[in-house]
């Protein structure tokens, strides 16, 4: 039987059963397998694939809607690979452009590597920012903060979706309830008894990722990362908005050496919802 052509594959709406092919197509591309990571994006949002005669996906990727129930305000792009022996042929370009077309009117981002930068842009994606990714072990130092940090428990949970839909600028509470089953850790920082951020640290192979982190300013972004490092035995990595010198000089002080950039890019808006000066990571890139 003659294979068929790239250009007839079908793309599907990918689930759960896909994600050792997901990891699978992650490691043909050098990037980690990242179960973890997969399985919370194709459980909390959706997955798009096209499936490989041979066995495994040509490519991938995933969407994650933000908004009220039915009525998305905002989704997020990320996760998008396509397999080494069919790169460079437009695949990663069909699937792009399905997706954006089956999204129809809604608002979009991603966070682009410089080589995926230039597919993007042609789709009509804007560079509207930038992130710096993070990685290293943690040292302590400096002045003891000010502020008071301490484990999330369940009663925390209102005030931490006041706080994040205030600061995201759009609803996420499919997000955030999940963060405590994904999550190693959940902690946040208090004011006069008023909740003024938290921040998650997840397992994601050998290290543990800080985000997402929402922060009243600077100096509480600092004690959460802080209180998260001194919980784990892991490196650390995050991705900060690069409009956070402060806190990236801070974390490069800290033992966090930059290891990428990232173009913070959007489609049909100009720049993103809420707060940015109190949003200094995302959960994950591909997460928006």
């Amino acid at each position: 039987m003659p294979t068929p052509s790239l250009a007839s594959l079908p793309i599907r709406r990918l689930t759960l059963r896909d994600l050792t092919a997901c990891a699978d197509l992650s490691e043909d591309r050098g990037w980690p397998r990242e179960e973890h990571k997969w399985g919370f994006l194709l459980t909390a949002g959706a997955g798009y694939g096209i499936n490989d005669p041979q066995g495994g996906l040509v490519s991938a990727c995933t969407v994650t809607e933000y908004g009220p129930p039915g009525r998305p305000s905002l989704a997020a792009i990320g996760m998008v690979l396509v397999a080494e022996r069919h790169a460079r042929q437009g695949v990663g370009r069909r699937l792009m452009r399905h997706v954006v077309a089956a999204l129809g009117t809604i608002p979009l981002t991603l966070h682009a590597t410089p080589n995926g930068r230039p597919l993007y842009e042609e789709l009509g994606f804007k560079a509207t920012g930038r992130a710096e990714m993070l990685r290293g072990r943690f040292t302590p130092g400096g002045p003891e903060p000010r502020i008071t940090t301490r484990a999330a428990t369940a009663e925390d949970l209102a005030a931490i979706l006041r706080l994040d839909g205030e600061v995201f600028g759009t609803d996420r509470t499919h997000i955030i309830t999940r963060l405590p089953a994904f999550a190693d850790q959940l902690r946040v920082a208090e004011e006069d008894g008023r909740l003024i951020g938290y921040a998650a640290a997840w397992p994601n192979m050998d290290t543990h990722v800080v985000g997402p982190l929402i922060a009243h300013d600077t100096e509480t972004a600092k004690a959460l990362i802080g209180s998260l490092a001194a919980r784990t035995d892991r490196p650390l990595r995050t991705d900060i908005d690069a409009r956070h010198v402060e806190l990236l000089a801070w974390a490069k002080e800290r033992g966090l050496a930059f290891v990428a950039p990232n173009a913070v890019m959007t489609y049909g808006i100009t720049e993103l919802p809420g707060d940015w000066h109190r949003r200094f990571a995302p959960l994950t890139v591909a997460a928006g």
